[in-house]
């Protein structure tokens, strides 16, 4: 059965990538959460989505004991995620000028997650095909999923991360159909889509079978799962 993961946490009632929104997510009845993870300048790994915070500047600019006390470091992101699966979705981007190309922001995080004994529970993804190759050489039975920007044909990239010896594939969900999910999975790869928030869209997805549905909205897509189950 597919799962369903809220993204960023239940932010609909929550702040986003808060250790409100994941406990949030949890009492929602949500199998998984996916968080965002970056890097500070003094090395400490945090949960939030965009490179910098308003008001306060670039996250790879500052120590951690200059950022807002709501920014959760991932020790207490996953804390607050016991009991429920997560995605953690590293965030290190060629366009960003902090952009990590050594592979030690993957390593870090891995290392991290494994000191946390999370290891078991997690799938790591990245929009940065390098480095999810990195995660896959720092251990190689952690699930990898490379994350596709939403304007790409998902099609394609199916047989480059099959070849890559990773596990998933996380595409903008609108351009999945049954095609890819029945590609991906004869080729043991999992579908794990983004961020469907439309009832008819979720109806879609769970019809083709996707791995995991990730949405602002795990109650109602629940509901939709529930009716097709019927």
């Amino acid at each position: 059965m597919t799962t369903i993961f809220a993204h960023r946490g239940l932010h609909l009632t929550a702040t986003e990538n808060t250790v409100a929104a994941f406990c949030e997510a949890r009492s929602a009845g949500a199998d998984g959460v996916e968080l965002d993870v970056r890097r500070t300048k003094d090395g400490a790994l945090v949960v939030h989505h965009d490179a910098e915070i308003e008001g306060v500047g670039a996250i790879a600019d500052k120590l951690l004991r200059e950022l807002p006390p709501g920014v959760a470091t991932l020790d207490e992101a996953m804390a607050a995620c016991e009991g429920v699966l997560v995605n953690v979705e590293i965030k290190n981007h060629p366009s960003e000028a902090v952009y990590d190309a050594t592979g030690t922001l993957a390593f870090q995080v891995l290392g991290a997650l494994r000191e946390l004994r999370w290891l078991d529970r997690i799938v790591v993804s990245c929009f940065d095909l390098a480095t999810c190759e990195a995660v896959r050489r720092a251990d190689a039975d952690v699930p990898v999923g490379w994350l596709l920007d939403w304007r790409v044909d998902a099609h394609p990239s199916v047989a480059m991360v099959a070849e890559r010896g990773l596990n998933a594939i996380h595409p903008f969900f609108a351009k999945v159909d049954a095609e890819l999910v029945s590609d991906a999975h004869q080729r043991g790869l999992d579908v794990n889509v983004w961020t469907v928030n439309g009832r008819d869209d979720m109806r879609a997805m769970f019809e083709f079978g996707v791995d995991t549905l990730i949405t602002d909205d795990p109650v109602a897509a629940r509901e939709v799962q529930a009716l097709g189950a019927d």
